[in-house]
């Protein structure tokens, strides 16, 4: 799960922050949503979901976009101004059965929003969890179709990252461009091809590593070791037993 910070982009505002620690204003899209980038009589056979479109379209268009800037970027932090204590909260790999809800609840109790990174094939299982998302007024970012490590051609990645991006909007109304790559990954396809459609990098700066199942207090220990204002903490609400994140 380790990645390799080459960079630490410094540049970003305290929109984008603020993005996942409250919820951005909903406005109103006019532009089409974004449509399937593969044609059909693509050479390579691809073995993946197939996201049909609905007859009805969300009540709601919800946006989540970084400033024009910054598209295409990627980052691990931002800076503050001198006195601001701001931190990002995300998790990764959602929406799942039991955990999401759990989190989610802890969240609203509390008055906190977070960003969850969500995965198409986990939002066509749980598509009410990830509506409970919305609903509770978080931000939800693209995190892929499979959560697949391995090179992908660009026809490959484009699927995974825009069928993901069509169930999104499909189930909760909402547009994206917030990207999150699998395992930190910026080299196997899919960051080229989000970079390409405009989308913002977002990295981390704090890795809780509760992926490794290590107890409640291991994560308190190492989550606010490493907190520092500007910080992204990474956790997960999918992709396993998530009862000691939720703990």
């Amino acid at each position: 799960m380790k990645i390799s910070k080459s960079f630490t982009l410094l540049q970003l505002p305290l929109i984008l922050v603020i993005a996942s620690i409250s919820i951005f204003a909903y406005s109103l899209l006019n532009k089409s949503h974004r449509v399937e980038a593969i044609r059909r009589g693509s050479k390579q056979s691809i073995q993946i979901a197939s996201i049909q479109q609905v007859q009805s379209r969300p009540q709601k268009n919800i946006a989540f976009n970084v400033p024009t800037k910054f598209a295409s970027s990627t980052f691990y932090q931002a800076k503050l101004k001198k006195g601001e204590k701001y931190i990002a909260l995300t998790f990764d790999d959602g929406p799942a059965d039991h955990f999401t809800d759990q989190i989610l609840s802890i969240l609203r109790q509390n008055n906190i929003k977070a960003t969850f990174f969500m995965i198409g094939e986990n939002i066509k299982t749980y598509p009410q969890q990830a509506k409970n998302v919305i609903a509770n007024g978080n931000v939800i970012g693209n995190h892929t179709w499979h959560h697949w490590y391995h090179h992908m051609s660009p026809q490959l990645a484009a699927l995974e990252i825009e069928n993901t991006a069509n169930i999104i909007y499909q189930t909760t109304g909402a547009k994206t461009t917030y990207f999150r790559p699998p395992g930190g990954i910026l080299n196997n396809g899919v960051v080229t091809y989000a970079r390409n459609q405009k989308d913002a990098i977002i990295m981390w700066s704090d890795d809780s590593e509760d992926w490794r199942r290590l107890s409640a207090s291991t994560l308190v220990k190492r989550v606010l070791k490493q907190a520092a204002p500007g910080g992204i903490i990474l956790m997960h609400d999918g992709g396993g037993n998530r009862s000691n994140t939720a703990e």
